[in-house]
């Protein structure tokens, strides 16, 4: 049996047995999109197929640096860390690069941890769709940059004069990718090994960085693959004794870092509900009305695709990124870009996420406010021509521009306390707000260069 074959417990049960292993890997994403996970005693998973296991909830409590959230209700030294109960997922049974004959099955936390859990999320998204007859579609891409170092070299360093592993802006390089041959074609087959393949990679404008576009799948899919392509590149990267990081802005030299989302949605009949060939755009009422509302509610969700502090150094004019809620046919200016084909490629890129984002709140966000447009029979309006950066959009489209506001502005939304609950909505606000009373305690080598002799 090969992993993809595998759907129910039993089949995990039987390709397991057929191996002969004694021990397979488990592992969730927390609210960072940081993977966490151990390996499992045969025994012990067979008997988790049915029922479930027992995870630390801590991993729902702390941040990225696995430091204890203060102000969360779930969680806490006033809950004492219990554990959580987890479902094995399955259908996410994959090979694991690098390590032959080792399987990893996803899992995901069950009610009720579930309100918390990225993957849950995204699930009462795709509930959601379901109910008003659609399906959803999505395929993302990441730009990450690669470093000459190490994660002892970077710290010694102080994540000063990083070497990254090719000089300049060339972007689209054969030169580049032919020179790093044995990488790249590493990276593609440890993505077709583990059932995330790629339909492009190649180099992006600026030092070491590279662009790949995971293929398209059923949403919730495509996030699973987004997830664990970030985690294996790293692995990948750090066997080599290299460094990949998708912070969104690793430095203000050069461009920062995306992670795009490609979106369209399938009617109950299995065509595209985004396709109308009569229009000049191709754009169906149902697409127009998708974009609407991603547009209308994206100040309101920025938080989950923009989630950090570096998220914002991304999101100024002129480097590829947006500042403000704007649409556009065929725009890369524009946060979201409609892009006119067939029925079978019609579908609008999500393009203000970054690739420091969780993909499975990401896509949730994008999906969710395109529903609430389709729900709510928002009309769209004129798009942008020409340069999105140059125009002063309406305040009703102009983005949060710290992590601080977007916090406020997610919490305080409405649209996203229907869509996520308000369990998620309270829990993932004080999340992102701990992360800026983190970053307001550190000094920065700006604020001493700044004020140090003239104060």
């Amino acid at each position: 049996m090969k992993p993809r074959d595998v759907r129910t417990p039993a089949d995990a049960r039987k390709i397991v047995q057929e191996r002969g292993l004694t021990h397979v890997k488990v592992g969730l994403f927390d609210v960072d999109g940081v993977m966490r996970g151990k390996s499992m005693s045969r025994e012990k998973f067979f008997s988790s197929l049915e029922t479930g296991f027992g995870f630390c909830d801590v991993v729902l409590g702390w941040d990225s640096q696995d430091q204890l959230y203060d102000s969360v209700k779930f969680t806490g030294w006033h809950t004492a860390y219990p554990d959580a109960p987890v479902r094995i997922v399955p259908e996410s049974c994959r090979e694991v690069d690098g390590e032959p004959g080792t399987l990893l099955f996803l899992v995901e936390f069950a009610p009720p941890a579930d309100a918390l859990c990225p993957r849950g999320v995204l699930r009462r998204v795709l509930g959601k769709a379901r109910s008003l007859g659609f399906e959803a579609r999505a395929a993302l891409e990441y730009e990450v940059f690669l470093f000459d170092e190490t994660p002892d070299s970077v710290r010694a360093k102080g994540y000063r004069d990083l070497r990254p592993i090719t000089p300049g802006h060339f972007g689209y390089s054969i030169l580049r990718s032919s020179v790093h041959a044995d990488f790249h074609q590493a990276l593609l087959g440890a993505c077709e090994a583990m059932d995330m393949p790629l339909e492009g990679l190649h180099t992006e404008t600026g030092p070491g960085v590279i662009e790949a576009a995971i293929a398209v799948d059923d949403a919730l899919a495509a996030a699973d693959k987004a997830a664990l392509f970030k985690t294996f590149t790293k692995v990948l990267a750090q066997r080599r004794g290299w460094m990949a990081t998708f912070m969104a802005k690793w430095s203000m030299s050069w461009p920062g870092q995306s992670g795009h989302i490609h979106l369209s949605l399938k009617a109950k009949s299995g065509k595209s509900a985004f396709h109308d060939a009569k229009d000049p755009h191709g754009m169906s009422r149902t697409m127009r009305r998708f974009v609407a509302g991603q547009q209308a509610l994206l100040p309101e969700l920025l938080a989950l695709v923009a989630p950090t502090i570096n998220s914002y150094r991304r999101l100024v004019p002129g480097y590829w990124a947006p500042t403000s809620a704007t649409w556009g046919i065929e725009n890369r200016t524009c946060a979201l870009r409609v892009i006119p084909g067939s029925e079978k490629s019609q579908r609008v890129e999500y393009r203000i996420a970054a690739a420091d984002g969780n993909p499975y709140l990401a896509i949730a966000a994008a999906l969710a406010s395109g529903l609430y447009g389709i729900e709510n029979e928002l009309e769209l309006g004129a798009p942008v021509t020409g340069n999105a950066y140059g125009e002063e959009a309406p305040a009703k489209l102009r983005l949060p521009a710290t992590l601080w506001d977007a916090a406020q502005r997610f919490k305080a939304s409405k649209a996203a306390r229907t869509a996520f609950g308000d369990a998620f909505v309270d829990h993932f606000a004080a999340t992102r707000e701990w992360e800026e009373r983190e970053f307001r305690k550190h000094v920065s080598d700006w604020e001493l260069a700044r004020y140090f002799e003239i104060t």
